[in-house]
């Protein structure tokens, strides 16, 4: 993985992880490193899950974005509920 593949993992992370925490409305208590780290989270949970479940995501910006955003909602939820 290069430089730009690093970086696309923080820019999608982040923006996932701050939609996430929009959706669920915890975004005044959390910051910046906590929403990319979320995303970057969320993705590889996100991804693990639709994968169990028999989905197949196509590679692509968009589709990255979706599997992340879906994780973070569910590890918010999660951590909501304690």
């Amino acid at each position: 993985m290069g430089c730009l593949g690093f970086l696309m993992w923080i820019l999608i992370g982040g923006l996932a992880g701050w939609a996430a925490s929009v959706v669920m409305g915890t975004d005044d208590r959390q910051g910046c490193l906590t929403n990319i780290l979320l995303g970057i989270v969320g993705g590889i949970v996100g991804g693990f899950l639709l994968r169990l479940a028999g989905f197949h995501t196509r590679p692509g910006i968009f589709a990255s974005f979706l599997t992340a955003f879906i994780g973070a909602v569910l590890l918010l939820a999660i951590f909501r509920r304690r």
